[in-house]
C-alpha cells in the first residue's frame, strides 16, 4: 500500500448490503450474494454468574459469600436459528429508516456474517457497504470507525443504494424507484451522484401489503397458524374447517417472535396470491381475472379472486386509505415529484431511465402499472423508459449487484479509503471520499 491508494486486485473485496428485510453479503465480482440472512435478530437476557466473594462475617465469624450475577444479551442470528422456538426470545432489528440504529446488535450480525456465512477474515478483505441516501454524517463516521478500528479492514467504502442499483442496470443517470420492506422511494441519480434535493419517500412497502393481507384474513375469519405449532394435519375439503394437530411441549414464546412467524406465513401468501392491477382497481375487471388457489400451513385452502388485486392497490393509488387523505403519493406520483424537484435540463435524462429495484417490486404487474401511470403523467416532450430486469433475484439484490460490479472494477481501486488514509486523517475522510 503506497501513495494512499489501495491496490486491492489480488484479494476479493466484500460487499455488504443491509436492508429491512435481509442482510446480503458476498464477494465482489460474483453475480449474487453468498448469503442472505433476515434482518430480524433474536435477543434474550441471560444471567452470567461471576466469581463468589465474601460479604463480611456473620455473628459466628463465618464469611458470608454471595454470587454477583450480571445480565448479558444473547443474540440469535440467521434463518434456522430464529425460526426455532425458544423461551423468552424477543425479535427486533438493528435498522431504523434504513440506517443502523442498534450498534451492538449490528456488530453481532457483522461478526456472524464474517465467521459463519463468508468464512472470511475481516483484516484481509476491503469492504464496500451500501447505505441509504439519507444516512446522517454521524452514522457514516461511526460505521467507518467500527470497520477500521474493530474489524481492521484494509480499505473501506460507503456507497448509496440508489447509485449501486443504477450501476447494476448499466446506468449512471436515472430515477431509482426502490420499493422495499418498509418504504418506497424515488431517488434521482446523475453521473453516479444522488441529487438529494429530489428524494421523495412513501411509507408504503412490502410490510404495508403484509398488513393489508393480515387485516383481510382476520376479517374473514381465516386463522393463521405458523408451522412451528403444527404437529400434523388431515386432508379437508373446501368448506370444512382445517383439522390439524397442535404440537405439545412448546416453549413459552414471546409475542414478538410469534408475530414474526405469523408474518412469514402471510408473506408467503402475499408472494403467491397478490397481483398489481394493470389499470386502476375496478371490481368488475378484477372479477373477470382468474382466481388463485392457496393452502395455508394448517391445511385450510381457498380460491382468492378480486381481493388479491386490492392488497397492493394503495401502493399506486393511496387515496382510498383511511386517515391518509390526499397527503400520500402513489409510486407514479413519487417519480414525477422527484423529477420535478430536479434541474430542468436533467429531466429528459431522468424520465428516459426510470430504474425499478427492491424486493417489493417483484410483485406481479408492478412495472406494467408503473409504466401506465407514468405514461399519463410524463410531459409529452419527454421520452419515458422504464428499466427493470425480469429476474426476481436481480431486482431483490439490485444494490448488492451494483456494489459487486463497482468494487471489482480496476478504475475503482484508487477510490477506497485505505487504512493508511484513515490513520492519517480519521473518520472524517468518509465525507470527502464517499459523497
Amino acid at each position: 500500500m503506497s501513495g494512499g491508494v489501495y491496490g486491492g486486485d489480488e484479494v476479493g473485496a466484500l460487499v455488504f448490503d443491509p436492508g429491512h428485510f435481509a442482510f446480503r453479503a458476498g464477494y465482489a465480482g460474483e453475480d449474487v450474494p453468498k448469503t442472505e440472512i433476515p434482518s430480524m435478530v433474536g435477543s434474550q437476557e441471560e444471567l452470567q454468574p461471576s466469581d463468589a466473594h465474601t460479604n463480611g462475617d456473620d455473628a459466628n465469624g463465618n464469611g458470608i459469600t454471595s454470587e454477583l450475577k450480571n445480565t448479558y444479551k444473547k443474540y440469535t442470528i440467521d434463518t434456522c436459528n430464529i425460526h426455532f422456538p425458544k423461551q423468552g426470545m424477543e425479535l427486533g432489528t438493528y435498522l431504523k429508516d434504513g440506517a443502523v440504529d442498534d450498534w451492538d446488535m449490528f456488530e453481532k450480525v457483522v461478526e456472524y456474517v464474517y465467521k459463519h456465512s463468508l468464512h472470511a477474515e475481516s483484516e484481509f478483505h476491503p469492504l464496500l457497504m451500501s447505505e441509504p441516501p439519507w444516512n446522517p454524517r454521524n452514522k457514516r463516521e461511526k460505521l467507518t470507525e467500527i470497520f477500521f478500528e474493530k474489524y481492521q479492514v484494509p480499505a473501506f467504502f460507503l456507497a448509496k443504494t440508489a447509485v449501486l442499483a443504477a450501476f447494476a442496470n448499466g446506468r449512471s443517470t436515472g430515477v431509482v424507484v426502490d420499493s422495499g420492506a418498509t418504504h418506497t422511494s424515488a431517488i434521482p441519480v446523475h453521473d453516479g451522484y444522488v441529487l438529494s434535493q429530489g428524494i421523495v419517500k412513501s411509507p408504503l412497502g412490502g410490510d404495508f401489503i403484509t398488513s393489508q393481507c393480515k387485516n383481510y384474513l382476520d376479517e374473514n375469519g381465516i386463522e393463521i397458524i405458523p408451522p412451528y405449532m403444527i404437529a400434523g394435519k388431515e386432508q379437508v375439503w373446501e368448506n370444512d374447517k382445517a383439522k390439524y394437530t397442535k404440537k405439545s411441549n412448546l416453549p413459552d414464546v414471546t409475542k414478538s417472535w410469534h408475530n414474526y412467524m405469523v408474518k412469514t406465513v402471510i408473506q408467503d401468501f402475499q408472494a403467491s396470491v397478490c397481483q398489481v392491477s394493470d389499470t386502476p382497481y375496478d371490481e368488475e375487471t378484477a372479477a373477470s381475472m382468474p382466481q388463485v388457489h392457496y393452502e395455508f400451513p394448517h391445511g385450510y385452502h381457498q380460491d382468492f379472486g378480486t381481493e388479491r388485486f386490492r392488497f397492493a392497490e394503495p401502493l399506486f393509488d393511496p387515496s382510498g386509505l383511511r386517515g391518509v387523505g390526499t397527503t400520500m403519493l402513489g409510486v407514479g406520483g413519487l417519480v414525477t415529484t422527484s423529477v420535478g424537484m430536479c434541474d430542468v435540463d436533467l429531466r429528459p435524462a431522468l424520465y428516459g431511465s426510470v430504474i425499478v429495484t427492491g424486493g417489493n417490486s417483484v410483485l406481479q404487474g408492478f412495472t406494467e402499472r408503473l409504466n401506465r401511470d407514468l405514461s399519463s403523467k410524463t410531459p409529452p416532450s419527454m421520452r419515458l423508459k422504464i428499466v427493470a430486469v425480469t429476474g426476481s433475484s436481480e431486482r431483490r439484490f439490485g444494490a448488492w449487484i451494483g456494489g459487486s460490479i463497482l468494487a471489482s472494477l480496476g478504475s475503482f481501486q484508487q477510490l477506497w479509503i485505505s487504512k493508511q488514509e484513515y490513520e492519517e486523517s480519521g473518520k472524517s475522510q468518509i465525507e470527502r471520499k464517499c459523497p
